[in-house]
């Protein structure tokens, strides 16, 4: 009998989880929580890591729309859209994190989608809608997961098709002229087989307001489509999925946070001046609005992009013991972001990131149980092509004049491929019932060949500020890579509800080349970076107690960082050029902390979750920069040294038919640096973000509203270090108060 007709006698049940309103399991019991961290579904306290869940209903329910939100819920994780929504996503994991728009750049922090790796970081801008669970690994994945899982790695998964016929459809609007629609239609097909459409559509302004005349008015449209196919036979099982999103809209505008009292004597403001925003740039220029998210910038900057590709997972049950899986993937991202660097209406700094990523997955892992022992063993090969179309035009509105030098226009197109192989194992070894031992090894072989081409626009005659276009540089090259990482680690039960573990494992992030804005052929040669390498020590504990009322997870954790990338924003030794900007290995870098979290159901109408993350060292060991400014002991950008978050939820049903539910959430994050130099400037003070929802269902209906950052907190994604260049920091501010209202109707 197929696992699809098992489930034949549960079409209710199966069709009210799929509303996504609540957990099914005892209201005054914790839910059984159960994860992939391990490429197979397990308990997570037979999993000897950090594993943080979030279900889909807990992502639905605080209206998260998308990746970048996940370290609202999840502690010592910071998201950030960093250089604006549709660029490259900051995804930093207890300290361990790349800052980085360019788009050719992959992410010390893997991001697998239904067991996908999604690639270069550019990839890792996901909607959140129909989604099964979110996990966060914490710490290096390096022997399962392996490529560029230094920090961890997070696992998408998304709802797949089963039994039963029925669907959903949400109708929404919000603040800022949001509207949002939503649904999902599964339809049984037979005993064997099932199939899920599901669509998402978003539209919505940004909560950053433009008060310059004549300037579009920013916001973005995202449409999503999944198609997934579900087959399950005696000994085999298919899962299918395509995906197609379109993006089009106007890019999020940038704040301009001067630095001069007097730009003509550039006498500076005191950090108290700068950051009430009394201050002008180096021209003069200050939006002249108290108001925190008004900007004034010519932001005419289109956003475009469109990614689609497949998903297929084969399972064969050879025996009763015996398992074996085939993975294969193909992602497209076409993308076109247009930005303006200046924040103001002057044209200075403006430019555009293009890019076209292709990545193909492929995977064959066998999965063998030996009675209490479990073996692991596969083989992993990722091929991946990017083409960058980026330009960057500097001080336009400068050319014929005196101070007109350094206007130039710069072009990139870049070619990169990159081959990743891979053969990794792992072994479960269950000493006795108390003692579970695990032993991981992974040896890669990667290699990346780039052909980078850039042109220059100057101004050669003065009669003519149009310019001419010139040769810059061409540099070709390749960056090879073989690593072999692993994994020991040890589980103590102590008894059914407690057990202790530690671990012991490294992971690598391959070298590469970062061309994306070089402003000399000399940057062009050097910018070719190594490999970089973590060693994490770990030592946790997971407890529920008997009446199964209340959990808690934690862990202390110890990481030695060997030759670190960073990106480096420094300023040019050319008075009034543009920065350079280039990845570095910075030798050596320590980082030890904590993670706490807690869930208690007080009783069957009231539960409290509660995280916290400390890192109270997170410093670079002996450094300087190619400037000769040592960045010995400062403190590694975006990590704070505490952040906890927590959710209070209320449930009350009558009647069997009416249930209410309200959620109160909150995040702090203590201050941080935005980049390695640790300038008070390029810094977020700390702040708290808190969040509010509540739904009413009735029957077939749900009434759901929400609430984000319901204080209106004014805080930043990125400040970026212009002061050398334009006499400002570059402001990508973060989300205001932005309140919706959702009706959803099941079928």
């Amino acid at each position: 009998m197929s696992k699809l007709s098992i489930k034949k006698f549960l079409p209710a049940l199966l069709a009210l989880s799929s509303s996504q309103i609540w957990s099914n399991a005892t209201a005054s019991e914790i839910e059984v929580i159960e994860v992939y961290a391990q490429k197979r579904k397990q308990l997570d306290n037979e999993v000897s890591i950090t594993v943080n869940q979030v279900k889909g209903d807990k992502l639905l329910n605080f209206g998260l729309k998308d990746s970048t939100e996940l370290g609202l819920l999840i502690p010592n994780l910071k998201i950030s859209q960093n250089a604006a929504e549709g660029t490259p996503p900051a995804v930093n994991i207890r300290g361990v994190g790349l800052i980085d728009y360019n788009t050719a750049n992959t992410s010390p922090v893997a991001m697998y989608v239904d067991g996908m790796s999604v690639g270069s970081a550019n990839n890792q801008l996901i909607n959140l809608f129909d989604i099964e669970q979110v996990e966060v690994l914490k710490g290096p994945q390096g022997t399962l997961f392996g490529r560029n899982s230094t920090g961890g790695a997070i696992l998408i998964r998304s709802k797949r098709p089963e039994a039963g016929t029925f669907g959903f459809i949400t109708l929404g609007a919000g603040t800022d002229n949001m509207y949002k629609a939503a649904g999902a239609y599964n339809v049984e097909m037979s005993d064997n087989s099932a199939i899920r459409i599901v669509f998402n559509h978003n539209k919505y302004d940004y909560t950053s307001y433009n008060i310059l005349a004549d300037s579009p008015e920013a916001g973005m449209e995202q449409n999503d489509l999944r198609l997934s196919y579900l087959g399950q036979w005696e000994h085999l099982e298919w899962y299918l999925k395509l995906n197609y999103s379109h993006w089009n809209g106007i890019v999020q505008p940038v704040g301009n946070i001067g630095i001069y009292s007097d730009p003509i004597s550039q006498t500076r403001c005191s950090i108290s001046q700068v950051n009430a925003g009394n201050c002008v740039d180096a021209f003069g220029f200050n939006d002249g609005n108290n108001d925190y998210w008004a900007v004034s910038v010519n932001n005419d900057s289109p956003h475009h992009s469109i990614n689609k590709g497949w998903t297929s997972e084969f399972t064969w049950d050879v025996n009763q013991d015996t398992q074996l899986v085939w993975l294969n993937g193909f992602n497209r991202l076409d993308r076109e972001h247009a930005f303006n660097c200046d924040g103001s209406p002057a044209q200075l700094c403006e430019g555009q990131l293009g890019v076209k990523a292709e990545v193909l997955n492929n995977e064959l892992r066998l999965q063998h149980s030996l009675g209490a022992h479990f073996l692991t063993f596969g083989v992993f090969a990722l091929q991946e092509r990017i083409f960058q179309k980026n330009d960057n035009d500097i001080l336009r509105d400068l050319r014929g004049t005196p101070f007109g030098d350094n206007s130039a226009h710069f072009f990139y197109d870049n070619e990169l491929k990159n081959n990743s192989f891979a053969v990794f194992s792992q072994f479960d070894w269950h000493l006795n019932k108390n003692w579970l031992a695990t032993f991981g090894l992974r040896y890669a072989d990667e290699n990346l060949d780039y052909d980078s081409l850039s042109n220059i626009n100057v101004v050669i005659d003065p009669t003519n500020l149009s310019g001419a276009l010139l040769p810059f540089y061409h540099v070709k090259g390749e960056v090879k890579d073989n690593d072999l990482s692993g994994r020991l680690a040890i589980n103590y039960t102590i008894n059914q509800q407690h057990n202790l573990y530690y671990s012991l494992s490294n992971g690598y992030k391959s070298g590469g080349y970062n061309g994306g804005y070089l402003s000399s052929p000399e940057q062009a040669m050097l910018a070719d970076y190594g490999p970089e390498e973590l060693i994490a020590n770990e030592f946790g504990g997971k407890f529920i107690n008997d009446q199964k009322s209340l959990k808690v997870n934690w862990a202390l954790f110890h990481y030695n960082y060997k030759n670190q990338q960073v990106f480096m924003n420094q300023p040019s030794l050319v008075e009034g050029a543009p920065p350079i900007q280039l990845l570095e290995n910075v030798a050596n870098s320590k980082i030890y902390g904590a993670d706490l979290e807690i869930l208690h159901s007080f009783n069957e109408a009231l539960e409290l979750s509660f995280g916290i993350g400390y890192i109270p060292h997170a410093q670079f060991e002996a450094f300087s920069d190619p400037l000769g400014n040592s960045l010995t002991n400062n403190r590694l950008p975006f990590t704070s040294e505490v952040n906890f978050n927590g959710v209070l939820s209320y449930r009350a049903v009558w009647d069997s038919k009416i249930d209410i539910q309200t959620n109160i959430g909150f995040d702090h994050q203590s201050d941080y640096y935005f980049d390695q130099n640790q300038s008070e400037l390029a810094s977020q003070p700390s702040y708290t973000l808190w969040s509010i929802k509540s739904q009413f269902n009735f029957e077939k209906y749900t009434v759901r509203f929400w609430a984000k950052n319901i204080f209106d907190k004014e805080y930043s994604h990125l400040k970026f270090d212009l002061t050398n260049f334009l006499g400002m920091l570059e402001d990508f501010k973060g989300e205001g108060r932005r309140v919706g209202l959702e009706l959803t109707y099941r079928f």
